[in-house]
């Protein structure tokens, strides 16, 4: 087993095998985990937000799907990963809230999958499993070494995809 690094929110985190990344309490966040199937070099990033042109303080680039995405990319280049050898898992975007006024400014989670999906699709990173929508929290651990990713939840069961 591992070493566990946590991955706070608007955060990110890369690793070499076989330590493994978790981040907690995904909501309407998504946590985007990248993968080298080759050198296993692994990286998280927790989404908060779709896209950084859209609000003024965007200095944290984890918090953005556009620009998260790519600096985990980046970072996990920087360590010996290799481009086209990188795969992507996704988990969270839930609705956690009902809202009456269904404009899409509330519908952050399914925004931000929107988002890390498009991002993911400009920088060819093929998507191979995703757990997202619903209207329940998160918990994921991805472990570099496999490659898997437990996605945890109350009241919904564990299960790795």
């Amino acid at each position: 087993m591992g070493e566990i690094i946590k991955v706070g929110m608007a955060d990110m985190n890369c690793v070499y095998p076989p330590k493994i990344l978790v981040t907690l309490g995904l909501g309407s966040c998504v946590g985007v985990c990248l993968h080298d199937r080759e050198s296993k070099i692994s990286g998280m990033v927790h989404i908060m937000l779709p896209y950084s042109h859209q609000i003024k303080n965007n200095s944290n680039l984890a918090k953005f799907a556009d620009t998260g995405i790519n600096k985990l990319l980046d970072s996990m280049i920087k360590m010996g990963a290799v481009k086209h050898k990188i795969v992507s898992k996704i988990a969270g975007g839930a609705q956690m809230f009902n809202f009456n006024d269904s404009s899409d400014i509330m519908r952050i989670g399914a925004r931000n999958v929107q988002a890390v999906k498009e991002t993911l699709k400009q920088l060819n990173i093929p998507l191979i499993a995703e757990d997202t929508g619903g209207n329940y929290g998160r918990t994921i651990e991805f472990s570099s070494e496999s490659g898997m990713l437990l996605v945890k939840t109350i009241g919904h069961g564990s299960k790795w995809i």
